[in-house]
């Protein structure tokens, strides 16, 4: 694995190409350099004096335990999300009967989070990118785990839909600003590799997930009654999937710094450095290794921009003027193409991947008379009586952790691999793997061949998550990071809606259709893939 130049390599960071010269005051060496050089010149040399790029500073701060304690903490915050969004999943065997859901209006409730996710990306991406990382993060996480909490209190439908909703919005938030957040404190050399690290929590959540609905869901113990409240055990559930979240929150809040690349791009070198300054300290704990003085290379004129913004904001069309222009800078000159390729990949998969993941605890409960998830139409849509879907069938939540475990392989090639292979090229075998493994989910005829291939499918289709991570992170520049992960994951959100949706209009009258549907769509996602500039290793903009 590629390595970072360590502590010792400081001095050549401070000095290598940083020679000063100090011009004769003699009238006689009028032939020399020094005194061809202007004044002009001889005063921007003395103020690059011990002056570093961002990427230099990061070098200076080293790498080590700090990085191990961000990835643990941004880990939790991104295993957090996946136990929101799959959780959903796990809850549809049983809280159909609770709240008499068809299938209609379970493709609903699986859709209303990414419609939630779709209204938060864009807004919490965009205050990201001008107030900062962590303050969003902290206020993004509280909303999801807030709301996602009180669900489980909600008795009619329509109010459950909403609170599913309003929790979406904080997920919204958190998933695309927690990889800019985290990005911007890692080493260049170091990315490709820590950025998969970071996407493996998302395995993590999924398993989480899948444990607690295997554990609470079945479970007798997890059933009591509070007041006129029948809590069911998925409540329970429900209740337990939101306390990552809201420790995550409290764990950004109370112990963790700003991004210091946010902090640089807005003009304030001194809190930046004093980030600088934080991380040496815990990366050397107990080497005895002190901290270089230095300034930092600020972007002046980006300065000056946002200052002019903020007199410019008096009006609401100035406002929203400024709201839409990251889009704006996202599809113009060079940015453009690449733009257009990664939201048609965020498309595909996002539809591909949400539409079948989400459903496939209530296809294997169609499934336990055996044969493929398509070979009986039986309708479960109806609304039951209470009493029958109790007692709960362990083996589907049983079924769905070994799908969400087989996720481990695939995030640990990807991790192994990363900064060899690179993203784009992960991205795109990744998807067109995955496009077989659904059409053959959709042709096999028995229970044990889908089970296998769902696995499959699983450890392959997180290898192109991990890999669209490190791609969307790496080809945008500080300004634009986060405003356009929070685009591409809202068009996601829209994707994920409609795969949700057409799963539950179709799974009862033809569920070929959206399996084959999914099956073509990651298909053409791995080929738009190959059409994105080469990112490997390089530095962030």
């Amino acid at each position: 694995m590629p390595t970072v130049n360590s502590t010792s390599d400081e001095e050549p960071l401070l000095s290598g190409n940083r020679q000063l010269y100090n011009a004769s005051d003699s009238e006689d060496e009028g032939d020399t350099l020094f005194e061809r050089r202007t004044s002009n010149e001889r005063d921007a040399d003395e103020d690059a004096r011990g002056r570093l790029t961002y990427e230099e500073a990061i070098e200076v701060a080293g790498f080590g335990p700090f990085h191990g304690l961000l990835l643990l903490v941004c880990g939790w915050a991104n295993a957090s999300d996946a136990v929101e969004i799959v959780g959903v999943s796990f809850l549809l065997p049983t809280a159909r009967c609770d709240l008499l859901l068809s299938s209609s209006d379970m493709g609903l409730l699986t859709a209303s989070i990414f419609l939630g996710m779709m209204a938060g990306g864009y807004l919490w991406g965009y205050m990201a990118d001008r107030r900062g990382r962590c303050s969003v993060l902290v206020v993004s996480l509280t909303v999801n785990g807030v709301f996602g909490g009180l669900a489980s209190a909600a008795q009619r439908f329509w109010l459950f839909l909403l609170l599913r909703f309003i929790s979406g919005v904080g997920v919204g938030g958190s998933i695309p600003v927690i990889f800019s957040y985290f990005s911007e404190f890692i080493p260049r050399l170091r990315r490709g590799a820590m950025i998969s690290a970071l996407a493996t929590f998302w395995m993590a959540g999924n398993i989480l997930a899948a444990g607690l609905a295997w554990l609470v869901i079945p479970g007798s113990w997890a059933h009591f009654s509070l007041g006129p409240l029948d809590f069911q055990s998925w409540r329970v559930f429900v209740v337990l999937c939101s306390i990552p979240s809201i420790t995550s929150a409290i764990i950004f809040k109370l112990f963790m710094p700003e991004s210091p690349k946010f902090l640089t791009e807005a003009g304030r070198e001194t809190e930046a450095i004093q980030v600088f300054r934080q991380m040496h300290r815990v990366n050397t704990l107990g080497k005895g290794t002190s901290f270089p003085e230095f300034s930092l290379h600020v972007n002046v004129k980006q300065r000056e921009d946002k200052t002019q913004t903020r007199q410019a904001c008096g009006r609401l069309g100035a406002v929203l003027k400024q709201g839409l222009m990251p889009v704006r800078l996202m599809f113009s000159g060079n940015l453009k193409s690449r733009s257009i390729v990664l939201l048609l990949i965020f498309y595909c998969i996002s539809f591909s991947y949400y539409g079948l993941w989400m459903w496939f605890p209530e296809l294997f409960a169609r499934m336990e008379d055996g044969g493929s998830p398509c070979a009986s139409n039986v309708s479960a849509a109806t609304a039951q009586p209470n009493h029958s879907c109790y007692p709960v069938n362990t083996v589907v939540y049983e079924e769905g952790f070994f799908i969400a475990a087989a996720n481990l392989p695939g995030n640990i090639f990807t991790i192994l691999v990363m900064d060899t292979v690179g993203g784009r090229l992960l991205l795109s075998s990744s998807l067109l793997v995955s496009s077989l493994s659904v059409f053959l989910i959709y042709a096999v005829q028995t229970k044990t061949q889908s089970l296998v291939l769902s696995c499959l499918f699983s450890g392959v289709s997180v290898i192109a998550w991990n890999a669209l991570d490190v791609v969307g992170t790496e080809l945008y520049p500080t300004q634009l990071r986060s405003s356009a992960l929070g685009v591409f994951t809202g068009a996601g959100r829209v994707a994920a809606i409609m795969g949700n949706v057409a799963f539950g209009s179709l799974v009862d009258s033809d569920c070929a259709v959206p399996v084959l549907l999914v099956s073509g769509l990651l298909l053409a996602g791995g080929v738009v893939a190959l059409f994105l500039p080469r990112s490997k290793q390089t530095e962030l903009a």
